[in-house]
């Protein structure tokens, strides 16, 4: 620890940490409660802001912490345990009540040490104890038998024994004594690397030690799975900014390239909503995730690019990228940018980056939190607005013409264009 001197009296331990606010917390919650609609996600999320705040409220600190080193440490890995071990494929299988003798039976696992984690698993409220070593599964539980969901617990707890992504960020203490407290700046020589001992980049790594890779891509799937996407009405204006400028000129003439859109998710998405629309669209990505697509409209293109190389589509109505820049450090950036800066024409092409703009103020805890794995992981960022403005205007010479989106945690539309 550092030599600043403690003031603080240890009493504060005992103390809830904010009681005072707690009043005013219920009368939130009161409200918001009584004009709760089923379609109503901003208020669901006001709700869910409110609970956690009444939780940190009345809690002691001696009790957070207990809950963040005990509890909710135990709690991940238990569930991945679950999920390799097949038990809530089993609780999930009947709305019956199962024992602990019949889960260790159906997943061949002891009874004595299956019941001690599944005790604990009932007291943070995610499976239902019904009677003594009894239990019944609820939402949550059941979700966990779904690939996209259950593969996030996977990839962290890693395969093998090499302690997963989870690893990197349980030595974040270490590295950073390490490099003097300093932002990192390389993919090659970051918290990951320190954390296991390798020459290899973090989607290297994924990839070198399976299922780690697998369980990665379907991570990604469950946390894109039911946000907001751009193309939704009420998000970005579609029609008015793409769609209604698009000039056509031709077979040659694009009307969206996705660059570096994987297995075509996003642009597939543009598509069903917007079937009217003109002009060619264009996927790209590298070989090995091109080669892994088995079916796409006939509409597009699945091209083989790495957005380090020139960009072969030239005056496009609209370059997309989803989540491709915080993967990194600002340099790197900027050579991506400049090779589609150079294929844009000025005034007509619009840039649309679909990223997290992280508020001044008021930031949202899954958006932070990503920020922090981000740094672990990759040596990159979530950036903030004026990191946004920083990389893109000042360094990179484009115009931001608007910022659309971004709401509890929802990631933004950055849409730019070339000055004229």
């Amino acid at each position: 620890m550092g030599s600043i001197e403690n003031t603080v009296d240890p009493a504060v331990i005992l103390q809830p940490n904010d009681l005072p606010a707690v009043p005013s917390i219920l009368s939130e919650l009161q409200a918001l409660g009584a004009s709760l609609d089923p379609n109503d996600d901003q208020t669901r999320q006001s709700l869910l802001a409110s609970a956690r705040s009444l939780i940190v409220a009345l809690e002691k600190p001696r009790e957070t912490m207990i809950r963040h080193c005990w509890a909710e440490n135990a709690l991940s890995s238990v569930i991945s345990l679950g999920v390799e071990a097949g038990i809530w494929d089993y609780l999930a299988s009947t709305p019956a009540p199962k024992t602990v003798e019949q889960i260790a039976a159906a997943t061949r696992t002891e009874a004595g040490f299956i019941g001690r984690l599944l005790k604990h698993v009932a007291a943070m409220g995610y499976i239902r104890e019904v009677a003594q070593d009894t239990y019944a599964s609820t939402s949550f539980s059941d979700a966990l038998t779904i690939p996209i969901l259950n593969a996030g617990y996977r990839v962290f707890t890693g395969p093998g024994n090499t302690g997963g992504l989870q690893k990197c960020v349980s030595t974040l203490p270490s590295y950073a004594r390490q490099t003097g407290y300093r932002t990192p700046t390389s993919m090659l020589d970051g918290n990951l690397q320190f954390a296991h001992g390798t020459k290899l980049n973090m989607f290297e790594w994924l990839m070198a030690n399976p299922p780690a890779g697998e369980c990665f891509n379907l991570h990604m799937s469950g946390y894109a799975h039911g946000r907001p996407r751009w193309v939704d009405p009420g998000f970005y204006p579609v029609k008015e900014r793409l769609l209604d400028g698009y000039v056509s000129g031709g077979s040659s003439s694009a009307l969206l390239v996705d660059v570096g859109g994987g297995l075509g998710h996003d642009i597939s998405n543009f598509l069903a909503k917007h079937p009217e629309c003109k002009g060619r669209l264009v996927l790209q990505d590298l070989e090995p995730v091109i080669s892994q697509i088995s079916a796409l409209d006939a509409r597009i293109e699945p091209t083989v690019h790495d957005f380090h190389a020139e960009q072969p589509v030239k005056g496009a109505r609209a370059y997309y990228m989803h989540s491709v820049l915080h993967d990194w450090p600002d340099e790197v950036c900027l050579s991506i940018l400049g090779q589609i800066k150079k294929a844009m024409k000025p005034g007509y092409s619009r840039l649309l980056i679909n990223e997290n703009v992280i508020p001044d103020t008021k930031a949202h805890w899954e958006t932070t939190g990503l920020d922090i794995l981000m740094s672990l992981l990759l040596s990159s960022k979530e950036r903030t607005r004026m990191e946004w403005s920083r990389l893109l205007e000042e360094q990179a010479g484009f115009k931001i013409t608007g910022i659309y989106g971004g709401l509890s945690g929802v990631e933004s539309l950055i849409e730019c264009v070339v000055p004229e």
